[in-house]
């Protein structure tokens, strides 16, 4: 059987497991007895989709209204993270002189001018 959401006025949202034929009957509330209307709050979960596009979408609507702060997102990477982690730094660029003292890149992008 599937689960319905409902809203009651004065206690709020709340589900319920109900057959297919009653879906759009109202239902009474749990806390109140008050009679409470269907609604649909939430996307429906679909258990068929692959896993992987299961757990980006939850991610996502996660992020939607609470997004991680820097600390907590540090720590959902390990201690041996490259894109974040204090203890690395970013390699030194090549750098070249010639006889005269002039720099270059050798590993730049030679069709670029620089100004």
């Amino acid at each position: 059987m599937p689960v319905y959401e409902y809203l009651c006025n004065d206690c709020g949202s709340f589900t319920d497991m109900r057959p297919m034929a009653e879906c759009d009957d109202p239902q009474d509330c749990p806390n109140c007895e008050n009679e409470s209307p269907r609604v649909i709050l939430t996307a429906p979960a679909f258990f068929c989709m692959p896993s992987e596009k299961r757990k980006a979408i939850a991610t996502n609507e996660r992020s939607a209204h609470a997004p991680k702060t820097s600390a907590e997102y540090k720590a959902s990477h390990g201690p041996g993270c490259g894109c974040c982690s204090p203890g690395k730094k970013k390699p030194a660029r090549l750098i070249t002189k010639t006889r005269g003292g002039a720099k270059g890149f050798p590993t730049a992008r030679p069709w670029m001018i620089s100004h």
